[in-house]
């Protein structure tokens, strides 16, 4: 349960998230991914970009839900995961509870490409990232929904000394286009 603005949120995380937390009172940061479903709305909440990236690559597999992606991301690391994936180790990814099989070698055939290509990119974004008052813009183009090449590309045709300044310039631009 997480308290945000006087209101609790009940929150749904893998082990490597709950582990992570601070003490009860304390601030903590969570990105967050929610899953509507005809019976509830279910907040899930991990502690690295990584982690939310991983679970949404795997509820886009066929035979994946959210629990079997929490499982998943609790019996190992987000790193661990991709490396079994690109190894092919199927084995490996049995002795996760909850992944059979059938479900590791579809997660092998079906994440294989998307994994690579999201190591890729996050690479590139890594190098490209802006620092201060830019970062906390791209930041933000983000979470508008811009990939990253595209936010970096609307920030270096962007200008202002704030934050805001830089998002309504880039935003602006975005908008000629």
């Amino acid at each position: 349960m997480v308290e945000v603005g006087g209101v609790g949120y009940e929150l749904e995380a893998p082990m490597s998230t709950f582990y992570g937390l601070p003490a009860v009172g304390q601030p903590v940061k969570l990105l967050t991914h929610l899953v509507v479903r005809e019976d509830a709305h279910v907040l899930y909440a991990f502690g690295t970009a990584a982690e939310r990236q991983l679970f949404r690559n795997l509820l886009k597999v066929s035979g994946v839900g959210p629990r079997i992606a929490l499982a998943i991301l609790s019996g190992s690391t987000a790193e661990a995961f991709a490396a079994s994936v690109q190894a092919g180790d199927a084995a490996t990814l049995t002795r996760i509870p909850g992944v059979g099989r059938k479900i590791a070698e579809r997660l092998i055939v079906e994440l294989r490409d998307r994994l690579a290509a999201a190591a890729a990119e996050s690479q590139a974004a890594a190098v490209s990232a802006p620092v201060g008052v830019a970062a906390e813009a791209y930041s933000a183009l983000i979470a508008l929904g811009y990939k990253p090449n595209e936010a970096t590309r609307l920030l270096k045709g962007a200008s202002g000394g704030s934050t805001e300044e830089l998002i309504r310039s880039a935003l602006q631009g975005a908008a000629r286009e």
